[in-house]
């Protein structure tokens, strides 16, 4: 009982968080492209606890909407347009939400007008369009804007703990499943429209390939097989709705991922499970002819959101054996679990790192968005090597699949 109290008062806390009334007098001011849904979760409800976060303004292309979100947020503007955020010398920053296939464009417009950019992922439609916005010219600026891909789970104490605990060069097998049930989508959502680069791999797949390249540490070198449903039909064609990949990675590991977006009703969380290399260990208390393995096995459940709720299992498989023969004279498992809703109780190196119970990774990756615009210590990024080497993951999927990457641009 005392644990289903203690996380009811984390989420509440999470979405209403307390308010830091009195702002720096440096603070950002954010504006916001697109009245989007996931805004109030992936910023606004985030800026509230943030002292040096101001939400200024919203645009939409729907002038009412915009009006009845800024009403609802506690917005002070409402702009006409989008460029009209972007030539505001007010504004510090900007969040960027819309469809994926408009955000290299609005990108790279915010760019150019000197805003610091919070990009919601992916990040653009394809590796092409990567390349082009991670190397525009004012990027590698002394002083010049900040861009961050809002991989927000990658900030969460959970996810470092995690990742702390394996040995990249050491993996033999990753596999990552993530899923929305059925009733969370409809055919009519953007993440099944094909020119606005829709599909399942670019809504929660991202998240999946993105673990397995941070916990193999490295690019794969091929997608072995890309399986996927998908629909056929005008505005929804080539739009997968689950898909089922594998990778290979140098190492010789082997990486697994699948998403649905048509879930069964029930949501179950994300989970990540690791399998790495047998290895011998040092025991002097065994005699020279017997030997010492260990494999191990670890699971991040939650991994995407993982303040409403995760866990970290660790699974060690040990076995004695005659040194000459092989023969299993002893073997025995040892499991534990583990929880990290904040970088105290991650503990060891993170121990010192700022957060409450009640950040969610959202809170959390806004923390190091204000520290890196603000020249501080980052303990935590997605550089723009990373965002682009994420696309090339996606769009080698799409090739394998069969569907095709994702539509670049025509914006330059």
């Amino acid at each position: 009982m005392g644990s289903m109290i203690s996380m009811a008062n984390r989420i509440y806390q999470a979405f209403n968080p307390p308010v830091q009334s009195a702002r720096a007098g440096d603070a950002l001011k954010f504006g916001v492209l697109g009245a989007a849904s996931i805004a109030p979760l992936a910023l606004i409800t985030p800026a509230k606890s943030h002292p040096e976060v101001i939400i200024q303004a919203v645009s939409s292309r729907d002038r009412k909407k915009a009006e009845e979100f800024a009403k609802a947020h506690g917005i002070p503007e409402v702009k006409d347009t989008y460029e009209d955020i972007l030539n505001d010398p007010n504004i510090d920053c900007v969040f960027i939400a819309l469809p994926n296939a408009l955000h290299y464009e609005w990108a790279t417009r915010a760019i150019r007008a000197g805003k610091h950019v919070l990009l919601e992922k992916p990040s653009v439609s394809n590796a092409t369009e990567a390349e082009l916005l991670f190397n525009l010219p004012e990027l590698s600026q002394p002083n010049g804007p900040v861009i961050l891909e809002a991989f927000h789970s990658r900030f969460f104490p959970a996810w470092s703990y995690f990742r702390s605990l394996v040995d990249p060069a050491n993996v033999a097998h990753v596999n990552a499943v993530s899923m929305i049930p059925w009733w969370g989508t409809s055919k009519d959502d953007i993440h099944f429209n094909y020119n606005l680069s829709g599909g399942s791999m670019m809504a929660m797949g991202t998240y999946n390939l993105a673990v397995m390249r941070l916990l193999f540490d490295a690019e794969p070198e091929e997608c072995l097989d890309c399986q996927v449903h998908s629909y056929t039909d005008g505005v929804h064609d080539k739009c997968d709705w689950d898909f089922n990949a594998k990778f290979r990675f140098p190492n010789g590991g082997i990486g697994e991922a699948s998403s649905t977006l048509k879930g069964p009703t029930y949501w179950t969380p994300s989970h990540v499970t690791v399998t790495q290399n047998e290895v011998i260990l040092s025991d002097k208390s065994l005699p020279d002819s017997q030997l010492k393995a260990q494999k191990r096995e670890l699971t991040l459940h939650g991994f995407v959101h993982g303040i409403f709720w995760h866990r970290i299992d660790i699974k060690d498989v040990f076995e004695i054996r005659d040194r000459d023969t092989g023969k299993v004279v002893r073997r025995w498992e040892e499991k534990t679990n583990h929880k990290a809703y904040t970088f105290k109780e991650a503990g060891g190196q993170f121990a010192d790192l700022p957060g409450e119970s009640f950040w969610m990774s959202y809170r959390h990756q806004l923390e190091q968005f204000v520290n890196r615009i603000k020249g501080r210590k980052t303990q935590e990024w997605v550089d723009g090597k990373d965002s682009i080497a994420q696309m090339k993951m996606l769009d080698m999927a799409y090739e394998k699949s069969g569907l095709g990457p994702r539509p670049t641009s025509s914006f330059r």
